[in-house]
């Protein structure tokens, strides 16, 4: 790669333990990365919505603009960090009238964000207050969101979140999905799967594979979609509201209520279409959006089943059968479209942030881009373990009341900086990872497990007479990793 020359002040900001200047309270009229925020649109749980404006538009950009900002205070689930960089990741792969405009983003070492396109008006949530709504306008809902997700598929991405306040509609009708930090890329690392190991999604709304942890099944979403039909047309959801994993895995077993038996004024083709959306095994719903788009589109050419002839909800025998079946049952994972091409070898840096000389974190690093440039297919995943107690609280935020998590990710990515550069490391094969666990070693090899690591490199901090006896990290790996490991140590040590 040639030399290019950087002034003193972008210099200073890529060594390893500068930081970058920090962010201010975000209010109208601060400046971030060139667009000024103008407004706060809405505040939720996880991220607040801004009205932007570029102060440098750019040809084309003819758009309004928001900017996604996460609301990180400390102390939060873990998994809503991950779901924003997962979010980053996957936005700029996205492109078509179903999905906003992706127009940049921010990164962690100072404020993360995403800009992108605002769709003007409301999302479909507010419609469900109203429900049940007349056929008529369920069925153009479910037209024009499956039609979308038909799009999304196509771009080898299963959103996992299908659910009212995710929608939005376009002047023209067109559907628009938003909210992608649960969603899985085909082509892109699965974050969320390799650091969590809990059901992702809405209760409500999620598909039984969803909660037997399967996230790469594009026939989740349509499951989804049946129970925002169900919703709609009857005024009711189908599985109710669950809030625990127990409650989750009911729809495993118990069939909901038919629609016609609440509104027998429902015909039996949408029964038998929405019942076909909601059926337990992926493989007998509907094998495509583009196929649900059609028998809504065509309500006349739909082949009635038993499905369309139910009055009420299977029997208790039934039920109880289901649940013996359901016990210990996991369905088998669908293979993506990435699957069926070579895979890319997965090398993983843990890098002891806070702990380790600089001479060893700078060793660590050459050697790390030494490996990875010899593989130019390769991924390199970055992991840091941030310790936690097995028993009693831990500090979760610095004196300061920031983010310990949040703090721990900015130094790995400062460490990562100068491989990236030199590699030009594109989406994908450059991810980050904070793992909070009692026990680094455990988390190295749950992860390396979890993932397919294919070669860990981490370093060996200087050996004293406790560390022999307690035994080191690195040891621990070496011994129980089930892939290539190599220890970097600082030139000075004793071998």
């Amino acid at each position: 790669m040639p030399h290019t020359k950087r002034n003193a002040a972008e210099s200073t900001f890529g060594a390893a333990n500068t930081q970058p200047p920090p962010i201010g309270p975000l209010e109208p009229g601060l400046v971030l990365d060139g667009f000024r925020l103008e407004e706060r649109l809405h505040q939720g749980g996880m991220a607040n919505l801004w009205r932007v404006t570029r102060l440098t538009p750019l040809a084309g950009e003819d758009f309004p603009l928001i900017m996604k900002v996460p609301r990180i205070k400390g102390g939060e689930d873990p998994a809503t960090i991950v779901g924003f960089e997962t979010e980053q990741m996957l936005m700029p792969a996205l492109k078509g009238p179903h999905v906003p405009k992706f127009v940049a983003r921010g990164d962690w070492t100072r404020q993360a964000h995403i800009v992108m396109e605002r769709i003007d008006g409301a999302s479909l949530r507010p419609r469900f207050d109203e429900a049940p709504l007349a056929l008529s306008e369920v069925v153009e809902i479910g037209i024009k969101v499956a039609l979308a997700l038909q799009d999304l598929h196509l771009q080898h991405v299963v959103h996992l979140d299908i659910k009212p306040s995710n929608i939005m509609f376009r002047p023209d009708g067109t559907a628009v999905l938003v909210d992608f930090g649960l969603s899985r890329h085909d082509h892109l690392p699965d974050l969320l799967e390799e650091e969590f190991s809990l059901p992702m999604g809405t209760g409500p709304y999620m598909s039984p594979e969803q909660v037997q942890f399967v996230r790469n099944d594009p026939r989740s979403d349509l499951f989804a979609l049946g129970v925002m039909l169900y919703h709609l047309a009857t005024g009711e959801r189908p599985f109710g509201q669950p809030s625990s994993v127990r409650g989750l895995r009911r729809r495993l077993y118990i069939e909901p209520v038919p629609p016609r038996a609440i509104d027998p004024e429902l015909p039996p083709w949408f029964q038998e279409i929405v019942l076909h959306c909601l059926e337990v095994k992926a493989e007998r719903r509907y094998q495509s959006a583009a196929q649900l788009a059609l028998d809504l589109q065509h309500p006349e050419g739909v082949a009635l089943t038993k499905r369309s002839e139910k009055i009420s909800s299977s029997g208790v025998l039934t039920r109880l059968k289901r649940w013996f079946f359901a016990l210990g049952a996991e369905p088998v994972a669908q293979l993506g479209v990435a699957a069926h091409l070579a895979r890319s070898p997965i090398i993983m840096a843990a890098v002891d942030t806070q702990n380790a000389t600089p001479a060893l974190l700078e060793k660590l690093r050459e050697t790390v881009r030494r490996i990875v440039q010899a593989e130019p297919s390769a991924r390199l995943a970055c992991v840091s373990v941030m310790r936690t107690h097995r028993i009693g609280m831990d500090e979760l935020t610095d004196s300061e009341g920031k983010s310990v998590h949040v703090k721990q990710l900015i130094a790995l990515k400062h460490w990562a900086r100068p491989i990236s550069r030199a590699l030009e490391l594109g989406d994908g094969r450059l991810t980050f990872h904070v793992l909070e666990a009692p026990d680094a070693a455990t988390a190295i090899l749950e992860f390396a497990a979890k993932s397919g690591t294919d070669h860990i490199v981490m370093g060996a901090r200087r050996a004293t007479a406790l560390r022999r006896y307690l035994g080191s990290v690195s040891a621990q790996v070496v011994t129980q990793s089930a892939c290539t490991v190599t220890v970097v140590r600082e030139v000075s040590q004793d071998l």
